[in-house]
């Protein structure tokens, strides 16, 4: 799996919306943080502190650094940050029990990891889950991935591959061979009817990750809606997903969290002790009604999205992603309450990590 530390992007351009920043995006932006400023002393104070990080050059060079451990990771730091993966899961599991898989006599528990590597929280699944089996994708080193360091066994199956390529399994068998990535396309990885009852979308884009030109803009929202349609549409009925994200406030997260709260039960966790500091967090849903017609229509939209990146025009590409822009005012009337008891903790956790930050003025 990738930590936040590996995030292509400076934390002060970090979790910006997917939608096109257009006037309708950038209205419901503004209503978001207004009504959340409004609300919760917890973000309230989060957005100081924020404006005070951003003001500061010591911000951008203690983010800068960090990234650069992350981009020339030698074999010690790379297990130290599979440890760091260890670690966030087991706390993640003692917070919110999301890891553990209930038993049934007929089957072994299964788990999906769609960005594996390094490992170190699919470790901790499969300690917290003895017996379980697992199947792991991660992108090859060759590639620019990073390395796997979980233990080889028979109940993990690793894949290396890019799964922003996984076409047939986003529903594209036929394409022109003038496409230039045509031949790096890849066929179906999953048996018809594979199912999971963990999935674990952890995925980042990598700046080592070696690519050509014309995927630079649009990679971010492939690897996203990638992770989440094969995720929703291999989670088996009352699953779990858990689903790295950034900014609760954002647009897009929380048309994102209004969208999985109309099938699943969702809760949102953050680590207390590493990149406490940044705005990462986890969606932990829960009891996930799969073949909800809210889910079903999900999963068309995230295919349609990657299409619409792999093999679109800007402009058709612009109008999907306007497609799932929210609208502001309606979703904060009905899931507003709910959005603020879920990030308050998140934000409030950030916060008292940047004020103790060498960067923000005490």
């Amino acid at each position: 799996m990738l930590q936040d530390a590996l995030n292509n992007t400076s934390q002060k351009k970090i979790d910006q919306s997917q939608c096109p920043r257009d006037r309708e995006a950038e209205r419901a932006s503004s209503m978001i943080t207004q009504y959340l400023r409004e609300n919760v002393a917890e973000f309230q104070r989060l957005t100081e502190l924020r404006q005070q990080g951003w003001s500061n050059p010591k911000g951008d060079r203690y983010f800068e650094k960090q990234r650069h451990n992350a981009d020339n990771a030698d074999k010690k730091m790379a297990q130290i940050f599979y440890k760091m993966m260890k670690e966030i899961g087991q706390e993640m599991h003692r917070s919110t029990g999301a890891l553990a898989i209930t038993k049934t006599a007929a089957n072994s528990p299964t788990v999906l990891d769609i960005c594996m590597a390094p490992g170190g929280f699919l470790a901790t699944t499969l300690d917290l889950n003895p017996g379980a089996h697992a199947l792991g994708f991660s992108l090859p080193v060759s590639e620019g991935g990073h390395k796997v360091l979980i233990h080889r066994a028979p109940n993990v199956t690793l894949k290396s591959l890019d799964v922003t390529m996984l076409a047939a399994d986003m529903g594209v068998t036929d394409f022109s061979a003038d496409h230039p990535e045509a031949r790096n396309l890849l066929p179906q990885q999953f048996d018809p009817g594979q199912l999971f009852d963990l999935v674990l979308c952890d995925g980042q884009v990598l700046r080592t990750h070696v690519r050509v030109a014309h995927r630079e803009n649009r990679q971010a929202c492939r690897l996203t809606v990638t992770q989440l349609a094969i995720g929703l549409e291999r989670v088996k009925v009352g699953g779990t997903m858990v689903v790295l994200l950034h900014k609760v406030e954002a647009a897009y997260t929380v048309t994102l969290l209004y969208m999985f709260n109309k099938f699943s039960s969702i809760k949102l966790f953050k680590p207390a002790r590493h990149h406490a500091k940044r705005s990462s967090f986890y969606m932990i849903a829960t009891n996930i009604q799969s073949q909800h017609c809210e889910a079903v229509l999900a999963v068309e939209r995230w295919k349609r999205q990657w299409k619409a990146a792999t093999f679109g025009t800007d402009e058709e590409h612009k109008e999907e992603l306007r497609a799932v822009c929210l609208n502001a005012e309606e979703v904060l009337g009905e899931f507003g309450s709910e959005l603020v008891s879920l990030g308050r903790e998140v934000w409030g956790i950030q916060a008292r990590a940047l004020e103790k930050a060498p960067f923000i003025k005490k």
